[in-house]
């Protein structure tokens, strides 16, 4: 480092015994993992501050030969510096093409409770009318979801608004069908968050088609209310599965779904019209909760390969973490094993050992919060990125669903906002690119990463596009 040149070669001629020690420590401190940023396989690309906002979902889509950021935030506000205005935080659209030089496009104002979610698809698949067209859907707040127009990126039209709704959250969009996975809260259920099932293959004119949640969570129904959903992850038509998350950090439950029955079958909020559909469901601990279901299906594990049936589909389970200071039980990603739906179960997990950089002492949240969830081909079976609060993105190896491995990890640096306090990686996403983005909680910002070292040599860059 050149830091560390300058101030060897500065110490007086009668002292230069002193250079090779002082140069390791100096070495050793810019290194250490709980230094204001550190890494280990990955690279710093580009950045961008998002103006201070807190920030939650991040997506990716390319549109008209340009790479287009959708970013969802928390609830705040701040000066819009492209019109000049106090604007609730809402979503920001950022053009990434040059991932070293993000630039703003547009903020989209939110309502008291943000925009936290946002889900992109191409209008291609839903008909020749939408040919072309690329559309974003986003929560507004607590009271209701949106579609709107963003194929000029930089200038947002709004098509429709559902709701209102007692509640949001982690939406999921299928780009194939239009299909919709809303996380609401609807009128008479006993959970503030449960599933709305909409078809938005016209997004200017959502067509409802059924609310889901778990027995006991439905109109008129008696006893403990199981814990409300956090989200959803839908395989569409091809893989006929959708798989459920409940819970954030407490009595989480994975429930695998079949899309046919959910889509087509009964319709009624009744315990057994919430049933029919469920293939399998996996009952999480009273300390774990079920924030993010990432499926990695289809993997040939090499301790299987003489196997008949060696090729094995598994759920990334993650858990998220709420209390500072690790004033909780320690929240984790939980490798699922569905290749026997009726009956899943946890093979493997995933934690950051919490004396690699003295996390709990430093401010803020330490555990995972979620997984990427793009299934780009570049890492699919072969790497998951985990946001985990003040430990930074950690990457992990899962080629062997049965022992996952860290290969490498980034956590930012404080210095770009010193009023934002430690930095709180709160969710990860990738692109087909193999860029790495992570927004920040604490209002750090957007960071784009790259892959370095041996953990690059593990991805498939022969799949970017």
């Amino acid at each position: 480092h050149p830091m560390n040149t300058s101030l060897g070669a500065s110490l007086a001629p009668g002292l230069s015994f002193l250079r090779p020690a002082l140069l390791l420590a100096l070495a050793l401190l810019v290194l250490a993992p709980n230094a204001s940023a550190a890494s280990r396989d990955m690279r710093l690309t580009g950045s961008h501050g998002l103006q201070g906002r807190s920030a939650y979902q991040p997506v990716i889509q390319q549109q008209a030969g340009k790479w287009i950021a959708y970013v969802g935030h928390h609830a705040g506000h701040a000066i819009n510096p492209l019109t000049g205005r106090d604007e609730q935080s809402g979503t920001s659209i950022l053009d990434v093409t040059d991932p070293a030089r993000p630039q703003l496009l547009h903020h989209l104002p939110g309502a008291g409770g943000g925009a936290q979610m946002a889900r992109v698809c191409k209008g291609d698949h839903f008909g020749a009318a939408h040919a072309g067209r690329t559309y974003l859907l986003r929560t507004l707040g607590e009271e209701a979801h949106e579609t709107w127009d963003v194929s000029d990126p930089a200038r947002p039209r709004r098509l429709a608004r559902i709701g209102p709704v007692a509640g949001t959250h982690k939406n999921f969009w299928e780009c194939d069908t239009g299909i919709a996975y809303l996380v609401s809260g609807a009128a008479g259920w006993r959970t503030g968050r449960m599933t709305q099932i909409y078809d938005l293959s016209d997004p200017a004119r959502p067509v409802f088609i059924r609310n889901f949640g778990l027995v006991g969570q439905e109109p008129g129904a008696r006893g403990p209310v199981p814990t409300g959903l956090h989200g959803a992850i839908s395989t569409g038509p091809a893989g006929n599965r959708v798989y459920f998350g409940y819970g954030t950090n407490r009595d989480g439950v994975m429930q695998v779904v079949d899309r046919r029955k959910l889509l087509e079958g009964g319709r009624r909020d009744t315990a057994a019209d919430l049933l029919a559909p469920q293939v399998g469901r996996l009952d999480m601990t009273a300390h774990a909760g079920a924030h993010t279901t990432f499926p990695i299906l289809g993997m040939e594990v090499e301790e299987f390969k003489r196997d008949a049936s060696r090729a094995r589909d598994f759920v990334l389970v993650v858990s998220e973490s709420l209390a500072s200071n690790c004033g909780e039980a320690r929240q984790m990603a939980w490798m699922a094993d569905v290749s026997s739906e009726e009956r899943p179960q946890f093979i493997s997990s995933f934690t950051v050992r919490e004396a690699h950089g003295d996390f709990c002492r430093k401010p803020g949240r330490f555990g995972t919060h979620s997984s990427n969830e793009s299934m780009a081909p570049v890492y699919y079976r072969r790497l998951v990125f985990l946001a985990h609060f003040n430990a930074g993105v950690r990457v992990v190896d899962v080629r062997n669903p049965y022992a996952l491995k860290e290969v490498a990890w980034f956590i930012p640096d404080a210095a770009g906002c010193a009023a934002c306090g430690t930095p709180q990686t709160n969710n990860v996403e990738v692109d087909e690119r193999g860029y790495i983005y992570i927004t920040d909680r604490a209002g750090h910002g957007l960071h784009v990463l790259e892959l370095t070292g041996a953990a690059r040599a593990i991805a498939d860059f022969s799949q970017r596009r």
